[in-house]
């Protein structure tokens, strides 16, 4: 009896610990959605969404990748705040359409009420990216400007 119990316990112990390494891992990286998936869960969860447009002959969309969505601040607040969906415009060039995303990549925030509240084509350094995710989960884009938000962390050191 006491050679199952110790074998359950220790069987127990492995999935927590199995568990507890999948979670950590999670964290490491965007936690991407489909689009069909993205849309059901922002309106079950009001959080807004995150699209990133990108295609795989893109050098600036490797870059992206690489560097902006591999920065762990950004990483905790997507997943945090957001959820993130992945598209590549070569294969569903019907939502590039959609939103009128002509070049990659692309990065589209869009609202609870699903209105378009940032759109942007071109790579994005961490630092600045940081900061429109800020302006974006904030709700500071409801009573300012992008360039208003960015004088207004600047002089206050945020």
């Amino acid at each position: 009896m006491k050679k199952s119990q110790t074998a359950g316990l220790a069987f127990s112990l492995f999935l927590y610990i199995l568990l507890i390494s999948a979670n950590a891992f999670a964290s490491d990286s965007i936690q991407w959605h489909k689009y069909e998936e993205g849309t059901k869960l922002c309106n079950n969860n009001q959080k807004k969404m995150f699209l990133y447009f990108y295609s795989d002959s893109c050098r600036y969309c490797r870059e992206i990748e690489d560097k902006t969505f591999k920065d762990k601040s950004i990483i905790d607040i997507i997943n945090k705040n957001f959820i993130p969906v992945k598209i590549n415009a070569d294969k569903e060039q019907n939502l590039a359409d959609t939103y009128k995303i002509r070049g990659w990549p692309g990065v589209l925030f869009i609202s609870e009420k699903e209105d378009i509240i940032f759109k942007n084509l071109g790579f994005i350094p961490p630092d600045m990216f940081l900061s429109i995710l800020k302006y974006v989960y904030t709700d500071s884009y409801k009573t300012m400007s992008l360039r208003s938000y960015m004088v207004s962390i600047g002089s206050s050191g945020k």
